[in-house]
């Protein structure tokens, strides 16, 4: 579903400027502003809307020093997974929308209530060039918090990964997290991408360090790296959990910190994250849970891009699914940068898209390398056989930034593609699934009646003039 692009609308029209502290330069932990404070209760936006700015705060250098040195590394084949703490929680870390919400039950009992859960979700958001692309899909996202039905009103964020390039650093948070999100009245979580975890071999730092402080903090903190922003720190337990809402449930991983492939579990960080998944899956049977199943992760199981597919990962997966005999109802990821999804049909005729969306603001890929032929939508990647499920690439966009929304009720699960650049005046998505949560097939969405019925009945009465 190719449409003819429409300039980005300016949202920022209108706005009243509410003047926000920037951060100060400076080194160490944390690198500038005051320590951090727990506030709480938990703080999304901010209290009025501000005009997006032009320029970053914190001048971002070139990497090409560090990554020279990675490269040489790379070549060495000294570049291995980076251990990362275990969660908060025991084999299954939890969390719920609730205890996100600092327990705001009203809000999940109005979800429940409407019988509709809608979120979004990105990947590779963070922009090493200045804001521009960045606050492009947060402008449009934020546009969906204006609707005329609430249920149709997002409720959080799940980012797949690379929050802050390149290294994960501080001192670069305040300019590509905080402020293109300052507007986004939401709580948004995440998993940690390759480059929230790496290291530069040219810098002495923790793995995961800021991502933990601004995402797996134990209490509603502000950070220094908000920078004078007012949202607070995400309190996941840690870098892999399972994530509960009304009518979801979400399975979030931490593959690691290579560029290629992504790594879950292996000899270097142990085997925790498959202790996790097993327990979860083995809790969603025990309680015959019927909700939407969901997947997380940064590296994609399934690419047609520059990266390589994470064989490893996905078999370890596969084999746990297997042996509880649970499967997800989708798999999303970032890590490729471009809009991907595929449709894999399993033995049994049951189907799983796996949706790679990582063109969430850092410099969108093209799938094919110049002089090659353009490449065509649906095709099969990978043919079934005995060992093999059927892939098929069913739509790809590679040309703009963009973001997931994500619908869910009692019955069915609706990923939507929205490209950025459509701007704040168009809801129609460019690409989209759905899913039977009962039967586990691809299915014709059971829309929404927003309004439109009733008032195509009262233009026909005014055309016949009748009240009848």
């Amino acid at each position: 579903m190719k449409r003819t692009r429409r300039k980005p609308a300016k949202t920022t029209a209108g706005r009243k400027h509410q003047p926000v502290a920037p951060p100060a330069p400076g080194t160490g932990n944390p690198p500038y502003g005051d320590p951090v404070r727990d506030v709480g209760q938990p703080v999304f936006s901010q209290p009025q809307p501000t005009p997006d700015p032009a320029t970053f705060q914190v001048n971002h250098p070139s990497d090409g020093p560090a990554y020279t040195a990675i490269d040489q590394l790379n070549k060495q084949h000294k570049l291995q997974p980076l251990p990362f703490p275990a969660p908060r929680g025991g084999v299954e870390p939890r969390l719920t929308l609730d205890q996100v919400l600092g327990g705001n039950t009203a809000a999940i009992k109005r979800i429940t209530q409407g019988g509709q859960l809608v979120f979004h979700s990105t990947g590779d958001c963070g922009s090493t060039r200045g804001p521009a692309t960045q606050n492009m899909v947060t402008d449009k996202m934020t546009s969906d918090f204006q609707e005329a039905d609430p249920r149709e009103v997002p409720q959080f964020n799940f980012l797949l990964g690379d929050i802050v390039y390149s290294f994960g650093e501080a001192n670069y948070y305040y300019d590509q997290f905080y402020d293109p999100y300052r507007d986004y009245a939401a709580p948004i979580l995440a998993v940690a991408g390759n480059h929230d975890g790496m290291v530069s071999p040219l810098a002495h730092a923790t793995s995961l360090d800021a991502f933990l402080r601004n995402f797996c903090s134990e209490g509603f903190t502000v950070t220094p790296d908000a920078g004078g922003l007012s949202r607070t720190a995400q309190i996941q337990p840690g870098v892999f959990f399972t994530f509960e809402a009304p009518f979801v449930r979400i399975i979030a991983l931490y593959s690691n910190t290579l560029e290629d492939p992504g790594v879950i579990a292996d000899g270097n960080i142990g085997h925790s994250q498959l202790d996790f998944i097993k327990a979860a899956l083995q809790r969603v049977k025990a309680e015959k849970y019927t909700g939407a199943l969901l997947f997380m992760d940064h590296h994609p199981p399934y690419t047609v891009s520059r990266h390589g597919w994470s064989l490893d990962l996905l078999k370890q997966i596969d084999t746990l699914c297997d042996q509880v005999g649970v499967w997800p109802h989708a798999f999303l990821s970032g890590h490729a940068h471009n809009y991907q999804r595929f449709t894999r049909t399993r033995s049994g005729g049951t189907q799983i898209p796996y949706v790679v969306c990582g063109n969430g603001g850092h410099n969108v890929q093209k799938l094919v390398k110049g002089g090659q032929p353009t490449l065509r939508a649906p095709q099969i990647i990978q043919n079934a056989a005995a060992s093999a499920d059927q892939v098929v690439l069913e739509n790809y966009d590679d040309k703009n930034y963009g973001y997931l929304r994500v619908i869910v009720d009692a019955n069915q699960l609706r990923i939507e593609y929205h490209p950025a650049t459509d701007g704040a005046d168009t809801k129609t998505p460019d690409d989209f699934v759905t899913v039977d949560l009962a039967t586990r097939k691809l299915v014709h969405y059971m829309a929404n009646d927003l309004g439109m019925p009733a008032l195509a009945k009262q233009v026909r009465k005014l055309r016949r003039g009748t009240k009848k």
